[in-house]
C-alpha cells in the first residue's frame, strides 16, 4: 500500500483578521477549539487514523504555536508530525511541499473540522488512476439533503452546483504544473480581469452565464495548467462545512454532539 504525506495548511491570510481567531480569542483559526478541541489537533487526529498517511506536515507562520500543543509536540517528537513555516500563499506552501516529497501529497486546512477518516478513505479509494491533480468536492443536493438551508459557497455548473471540500490529492510529479498554475491565479486574485485572462475568457464567460459544465471546466483548466484534473464527487455533506466563520462554529458543533 502507499503511503502518503498529507500537508495541512493552517497558516493566516495577511490583512484583517480572521473572525473565528477573533471570536475564539486566538492568534490562528487553526487554533480554536471546536468541541473543547482546536481544530489543528481534530485535523491532525484524523489523518492519523488513516493507514494510508504516513505523516503528517503542518504549514503554519509561528511553529511555537502548534508545539505548545501537548497532542501535537508528542507526535513532532515521535516524529510523525513536522511543522513547516509558510510561504506567502498557501499554492507557494503546496509547491515548496511537492518539491521536497517524492511520493503523493494530499493536502487539507486547518479548519475541515468535521473530517473523518472514511472520508479521507472513501477520497483516496476513488481517485481516478490518471490524475495527476484531484480535489474533492459535493453536490449542493447531498449538503441540502442533510442540512436545509445551510449557506455554502457554491461553484454552479450547468450540470449542477458543487462545494468544495479543502481535500486536494497531488499524485505525479506533473501535478507541480497545476500548482504553478494555481499559484499565477491566486496571485492576481484581486485583479479579476486578469484572473479571468488566465483561466480563459470564453470559460469565465460561459461559466458566468451558467452554460459551463463541470467537465467541460475541468478539461479547460487541464489545458492551461498542462495537468490531468479530476474530481471526486464526495458523498458526505459534512465534507463540505469547514469552519470559516463564526456561524459554522455553531453548525460544526451541533454535528459533532450529534455524532457523540
Amino acid at each position: 500500500m502507499t503511503t502518503l504525506t498529507a500537508l495541512i495548511l493552517a497558516g493566516s491570510r495577511s490583512g484583517a483578521a480572521d473572525p473565528v481567531a477573533a471570536a475564539a480569542g486566538v492568534s490562528h483559526k487553526a487554533l480554536a477549539p471546536i468541541g473543547g478541541v482546536p481544530m489543528v489537533v481534530r485535523v491532525v487526529e484524523t489523518l492519523r487514523a488513516v493507514p494510508r498517511i504516513g505523516r503528517v506536515a503542518v504549514v503554519i507562520e509561528r511553529s511555537e504555536a502548534l508545539l505548545e500543543l501537548p497532542a501535537l509536540a508528542r507526535l513532532a517528537a515521535e516524529g510523525y508530525l513536522s511543522v513547516i513555516p509558510a510561504e506567502p500563499s498557501p499554492s507557494r506552501s503546496v509547491l515548496k511541499m511537492l518539491e521536497q516529497t517524492d511520493g503523493p501529497l494530499l493536502v487539507t486546512t486547518a479548519d475541515n473540522a468535521l473530517m473523518t477518516p472514511a472520508m479521507v478513505d472513501y477520497f483516496l479509494s476513488h481517485l481516478p488512476a490518471e490524475a495527476d491533480a484531484v480535489a474533492a468536492l459535493a453536490r449542493a443536493e447531498t449538503i441540502e439533503a442533510v442540512y436545509p438551508g445551510v449557506r455554502r459557497t457554491y461553484l454552479r455548473f450547468r450540470d449542477g452546483a458543487y462545494s468544495g471540500c479543502n481535500l486536494f490529492a497531488f499524485t505525479t510529479p506533473a501535478a507541480r504544473r497545476s500548482v504553478a498554475f494555481w499559484r499565477r491565479v491566486e496571485d492576481n486574485r484581486k485583479r479579476p480581469l486578469t484572473m479571468m485572462r488566465q483561466v480563459g475568457w470564453l470559460t469565465a464567460l460561459r461559466y458566468a452565464a451558467g452554460w459551463l459544465s463541470l467537465s467541460q471546466a475541468l478539461r479547460s483548466l487541464a489545458r492551461r495548467a498542462d495537468a490531468h484534473l479530476a474530481i471526486v464527487d464526495m458523498p458526505f455533506a459534512e465534507a463540505a462545512i469547514d469552519v470559516d466563520k463564526e456561524a459554522d462554529i455553531v453548525i460544526a458543533e451541533a454535528v459533532l454532539r450529534r455524532a457523540g
